[in-house]
């Protein structure tokens, strides 16, 4: 072979991209043909065919699900799994049964609008998807269980996915009991009023509830299911034909995916009641090996909150606010409710008719308040919650209506804005502007009164948000908090509240209930079906799975995407055959409607960590065993509150709230109701960084192809055209992605692997550069060369014994290299595994001692396994290195007998000494004067002061 950068023969056993591809596609068909790195379970499918007891240690290390993309992936996609794959491997080698496999998250909307572009049906796309993802991961070596892989479209998979649903849907929260119990056990409950019936439908039904019919009573009990239909606020998007959650909406009120305008709509939808878990979701956080950040992002995203529910008399209506600043109560000048507030209607009507004599800044140009609410209320349908929210211009309209201020007495103009809304406390604020920003600017622009009641600031300039004691805050029936400080003054104010019954003490959440349904087709069907009156019926686990029907036409009834009015008509309502069934559920034959809806991507990757561990089991989804063996609490190694879970869980931050939340939710209800020990899903996440690129684009702003582009003078060029270089994340859209698949055929995939592991810490971003692939790849051919000859063929290596200074560093890099490993500090393990090739290769030019590379190659098989395999076989080994035990390390080789110390003369060096590492700052400061360099700097001079700085310098100051 001739290579041509360097003009000269290629050695025939070299370690070269084409015997690196060999080598690795050797391994591959090992590994898959022995199953490797199959993990036993102890019962089923899955245990051991010969009885065999598992080792108590175990790991079960997990990936964020992916995506099955039509784009495949880049080089950025795999960093987290090379990751994962690398603790592994680690983890095997200290005699651990690790589980680690990878699945689909298969469902999703890509799919479906490619189906609506071509006619391909869903499962066709996304089947060809997986199996080119398989590929590409394939390629890359990674140890992965494939007896567990599972793919949340696979009817085996969601059969189970609309059994959890079914366990929730018949589910209510005992407030009482914190936790979920079957609906079975309310009914008694209800019967002996031990439950109350609901204060909102006591009027409806009363409150003896055996009194009821069934339909009465049905009606009650679906007010406690932990799964309900509510006829809710909601983002409907024409243009995509479907309902969005709000983290699906951009800031200014459009579809993340399509850009097309999102409403907001009245419509009745699955819920899922989440908010009942929500101190638990916050507590339990305590208990979790997370990074502080994501913790962080979930208590805000909770909002946990302690203070009152205050009532404000408006015109014989009660509008009720929350608020955790009672203190502030004296400084609220006006009201303001959300648009879609249940009393906007009321009070327009009742209040005053025109806008006569009023501030035109109140009027939004309108002649009455009926008309300037439908026209602001038109205006603001389009804008998402997020746009609201942070809108800073304030827009709003009067009421014509005025409310009571219950501490003082004063009336308050009432308005509607869209800067509060009805997802949060009660959808009515009281405003103080003189401490509220938001309030500030509001009363700024429409000219309303700002009156201080907590000292400190110019409120003249910008509300005062700081701690301080109230002022201008006292009545003459009993409430006077002037002088206190903050909480002190929350505290008198809320007991005076209580005590005149104008309020209650509150604890307020921000979460709300998780919208779960999807106008779409590609998704799981609901297990329900309803009667002729529309009352839902959940279907029994026999009839699992509900499967989706085969469809000509995947669009949902196609709307303008600006027409606010339309109505959703998901693609299922067109398979009449299957929508319209008659079954016996109980009751002799009947004719009942299927859902046409079906559930939201979410709903699979909220609990397929616990499908992994029993992949074939078909009478539960996960039998208890293997779920206590993989994931149940292990307090004699995690502590007295380990809430058990995945051993190791690895993606991105991005995930920190919505995913990671719904699966909290739904693993609690799961542990309430005995289906799974372990009170958490993931015990320990790790947040992976991402690998950026450059991106190029020409005069035009249009991205050009990055592989394309070439550098001169500091410039770049891209077909003789200069383009301007930018950085960001790596993908199909900024035409800079790299496909791993190249860089394994141009390089080898163990080089790909030891590149991205050594470009930075794992939990950092780190920008690509494929000029510097080869860096890693200079390193496998120096660890090949040390081994084998690259003329012959041969082993290169000899029996020697091994030197004093070859054990020190041998065993020193062991020991960093375990540390770096246990803490997936992989660049590091690289860093000090090429230090100690480098040591090798200097000082063996001829063969080097077996005992010196052995341990070596078991150390690179985590990182490179490849050829760590191909290297252990060589060395005449029969057994797969998988399972060699990792080198121990030995503590008396870690400790040098001699150092050497810098001496400083008046702050400078001047010469350098060898000393025992144990001698005695005496004896260090003998041998340093008896040094000849320093003798000569002394001669003549007064020794003034002597420092010793053990086991870093010496320090002579002399005149």
């Amino acid at each position: 072979m001739t290579n041509p950068s360097e003009g000269t023969s290629t050695p025939e056993h070299r370690y070269t991209p084409e015997l690196a591809n060999s080598i690795e596609r050797t391994w591959q068909n090992y590994w898959t043909e022995n199953g490797t790195f199959n993990a036993p379970n102890p019962v089923g499918d899955l245990a051991p065919a010969d009885g065999a007891e598992l080792p108590e240690d175990k790991l079960f290390v997990q990936d964020m699900f992916p995506y099955p993309s039509g784009a495949g992936l880049h080089v950025g996609h795999p960093l987290g799994y090379i990751a994962t794959d690398v603790f592994a491997r680690y983890n095997r080698m200290l005699g651990k049964n690790v589980l680690h496999t990878l699945g689909y998250d298969s469902f999703g909307l890509p799919a479906e609008q490619y189906a609506i572009q071509t006619g391909t049906h869903p499962r066709t796309t996304t089947m060809a998807n997986i199996e080119n993802m398989k590929r590409q991961l394939g390629a890359l070596g990674l140890g992965h269980d494939q007896r567990r892989a599972v793919a949340t479209t696979d009817p085996e998979f969601y059969k189970w996915t609309q059994w959890i649903f079914l366990q929730i849907f018949n589910s209510w929260f005992d407030a009482e009991q914190q936790k979920a119990r079957p609906i079975a056990e309310l009914h008694s409950l209800l019967e002996s009023g031990a439950v109350p019936i609901p204060e909102a439908l006591v009027e409806k039904h009363g409150t003896d509830f055996k009194a009821l019919d069934k339909v009465a009573r049905e009606e009650i009990i679906d007010a406690f299911r932990l799964v309900y239909r509510s006829n809710s606020t909601v983002n409907w998007c024409p243009g995509l034909g479907t309902v969005l959650a709000n983290e699906e909406v951009t800031g200014d009120g459009r579809s993340e995916r399509g850009n097309f305008p999102v409403f907001r709509k009245n419509l009745s939808q699955w819920m899922m009641r989440i908010t009942a878990y929500s101190d638990r979701l916050i507590d339990d956080l305590e208990l979790l090996d997370w990074p502080e950040k994501v913790k962080s992002m979930q208590r805000n995203w909770i909002g946990r909150s302690r203070g009152a529910e205050v009532d404000f008399n408006c015109q014989g209506e009660k509008i009720t606010v929350f608020t955790t600043r009672a203190d502030t109560l004296f400084g609220a000048t006006y009201m303001v409710l959300a648009p879609e507030h249940e009393l906007v209607d009321a009070l327009v009507t009742g209040g005053s008719n025109s806008y006569e004599g009023i501030d035109e800044r109140w009027t939004n140009g309108q002649a009455t308040p009926a008309e300037a609410v439908a026209a602001y209320r038109s205006a603001v349908v389009a804008k998402s919650d997020l746009e609201r929210q942070e809108n800073k211009e304030k827009t709003g309209v009067f009421l014509g209506a005025y409310a009571t201020n219950p501490v003082n007495g004063q009336q308050i103009p009432v308005f509607i804005a869209d800067y509060v809304l009805t997802g949060y406390g009660t959808g009515a604020i009281m405003a103080v502007p003189a401490h509220d920003v938001r309030d500030h600017e509001f009363a700024t622009v429409f000219g309303l009164p700002i009156i201080e009641v907590v000292a400190g600031g110019d409120i003249t300039k910008e509300a005062y948000t700081e701690s301080g004691k109230s002022v201008n805050s006292a009545n003459d029936q009993g409430l006077d908090i002037n002088g206190l400080a903050k909480e002190e003054a929350i505290e008198k104010t809320i007991n005076w509240l209580v005590e005149k019954e104008l309020g209650a003490e509150k604890i307020q959440y921000k979460l709300r209930d998780w919208l779960f349904a999807r106008q779409r087709y590609w998704g799981e069907p609901f297990p329900i079906v309803y009667d002729e009156d529309g009352v839902a019926h959940a279907l029994p686990e026999a009839m699992l799975p509900i499967e989706l029907p085969e469809v000509e036409d995947y669009k949902p009834v196609s709307f303008d995407p600006e027409d606010a009015d339309s109505e959703p008509s998901p693609p299922l309502a067109k398979a009449r055959e299957w929508v319209e069934v008659e079954l016996d559920l109980g009751e002799g034959k009947k004719k009942y409607f299927r859902d046409t809806n079906v559930m939201p991507q979410w709903a699979g990757s909220s609990w397929y960590q616990l499908r992994y561990i029993d992949p074939a089991n078909s009478d539960k989804f996960v039998d208890l065993e293997n779920e206590r063996y993989w994931t149940g609490p292990r307090p004699d190694k995690h502590g007295p509150n380990d809430p058990g879970g995945v051993d190791l869980y690895v993606g991105g931050v991005e995930h920190a709230v919505l995913h990671l939340l719904y699966s909290r939710f739904w693993h609690k209800v799961l542990f309430d109701l005995g289906h799974v020990t372990s009170r958490e899903p993931y015990r320990r996440l790790y947040n992976q960084g991402y690998i950026q690129a450059y991106a190029y684009t020409d005069s035009r702003g249009v991205y050009v192809q990055a592989d394309e582009v070439e550098e001169k003078d500091g410039k770049f060029f891209w077909q003789g055209e200069e383009v301007n270089q930018e950085y960001g994340k790596m993908g199909k859209s900024l035409k800079n992605a790299v496909a791993p698949d190249d860089i394994a055929e141009n390089y080898g995939a163990d080089t790909l692997r030891v590149y991205e592991m050594s470009m930075g810490p794992l939990d950092t971003s780190r920008p690509w550069a494929t000029k510097d692939v080869v860096g890693a790849q200079r390193f496998l051919q120096r660890l090949w060369r040390l081994i084998v000859d690259e003329n012959s063929g041969e082993v290169f290596a000899s029996a020697a014994e091994l030197s004093d200074e070859d054990k020190k560093q041998l065993h020193r890099t062991i020991a960093g290299v375990r540390e770096d490993y246990l803490h997936l500090r992989v660049n590091t393990v690289v860093a000090k595994l090429i230090e100690y090739v480098n040591y090798l290769t200097k000082t063996y030019p001829g063969q080097v001692p077996t005992a010196a590379v052995e341990p070596l190659v078991v150390m690179v098989s985590p990182v490179a396994p490849h050829i760590a395999e191909e290297l252990w076989q060589r060395l005449g080994h029969t057994e797969t290195v998988t399972f060699v035990p990792f080198p121990e390390f030995e503590e008396k080789w870690l400790k040098d007998d001699e150092i050497e110390l810098p001496v400083q003369i008046n702050g400078k060096v001047r010469s350098r000494i060898n000393v025992a590492a144990d001698a005695t700052q005496e004896q260090v400061i003998e041998i340093a004067l008896a040094d000849e360099k320093v003798a000569a700097q002394l001669e003549g001079k007064n020794l003034i002061k002597q420092i010793v700085v053990p086991g870093r310098m010496v320090n002579l100051v002399v005149k």
